[in-house]
């Protein structure tokens, strides 16, 4: 069976988009493990299939490179809606997104980040805005959910961390029970971030949508930053804005088609590119 795809990013966080709007698409977690593994499959950090939807423009399904599937994806939102072009509407299991596909790239509202602790969720109550808790020395995060978990860690240089070590400890510690992902950050300035990102179920990536919500949205709530805002990656920025009080996450940014089509023996063992559609210099 062969069947199209597009290779997209958002910022160097890379995907494998299936669409099956046509021609309904159901994956094993296995079969995502394999078509994401970046030495005999096709590689990516997350896997997305589009569907059709009685209640939005478009539905969209996340997994992991683990083969999990997830609730929500910024830059993977972003790149649906660059394919889908104009403004759509799309349906995730985090809820109904609008997205609008610019010259370039795409704008997703993400929605309104929650705070509390059953809602992150957390494995009991405790201020999600300062943790109480430290690992090594990262200590006293911030919390939210963005459709998905994160924690933010704000530092003196990101770059320093450890991330590769620590993340994966603090992801699957028993405090999140739906595991979670890492985030450290700076503010060179009141309108500027640097964020690295340890996603659960993937690794480090070069960028993620949900992480810089989260980073910006715990910034704003405590008072250290001020709009418009720009979160530093190292391929590149996304702007955000937000809605005062309801925190509406708009973040804009490129995302890039850089190959397509492929051919999948029964989508379980072999993956092979047959041909390069599309390419992108970034």
């Amino acid at each position: 069976m062969t069947r199209a795809f597009w290779k997209m990013h958002g910022l160097g966080n890379d995907f494998i988009v299936f669409d099956a709007r046509t021609e309904p698409l159901d994956l094993a977690p296995d079969v995502v493990r394999r078509l994401a593994d970046r030495h005999t499959g096709i590689g990516c950090d997350q896997l997305i299939v589009i569907d059709t939807s009685a209640s939005a423009t478009v539905r969209a399904r996340f997994w992991n490179c683990d083969g999990e599937a997830v609730a929500a994806c910024g830059n993977g939102s972003r790149a649906v809606a660059a394919l889908v072009g104009g403004s759509a509407s799309i349906e995730t299991a985090g809820g109904i997104l609008s997205a609008t596909a610019l010259a370039g790239g795409a704008s997703v509202d993400m929605g309104v980040p929650r705070f509390g602790w059953d809602e992150v969720p957390l494995a009991y109550p405790m201020d999600t805005l300062a943790l109480p808790l430290a690992w090594d020395d990262l200590a006293s995060p911030g919390a939210a959910s963005v459709g998905n978990p994160h924690v933010v860690f704000f530092v003196a240089d990101p770059g320093a961390v450890d991330l590769a070590a620590i993340g994966p400890v603090i992801e699957h510690d028993p405090v999140f029970p739906e595991r979670v992902n890492v985030g450290v950050a700076s503010l060179p300035a009141r309108d500027r971030m640097v964020l690295r990102v340890w996603e659960r179920g993937a690794g480090l990536t070069r960028a993620c949508g949900t992480g810089a919500v989260a980073a910006v949205a715990i910034s704003l709530v405590t008072l250290t930053c001020f709009l418009p805002f720009l979160v530093g990656y190292p391929v590149g920025c996304l702007v955000w804005a937000f809605a005062a009080f309801v925190y509406l996450a708009l973040p804009t940014g490129r995302a890039a088609v850089l190959f397509g089509y492929l051919a999948v023996n029964s989508l379980l063992s072999r993956a092979v590119v047959l041909g390069v559609m599309q390419m992108f210099g970034n």
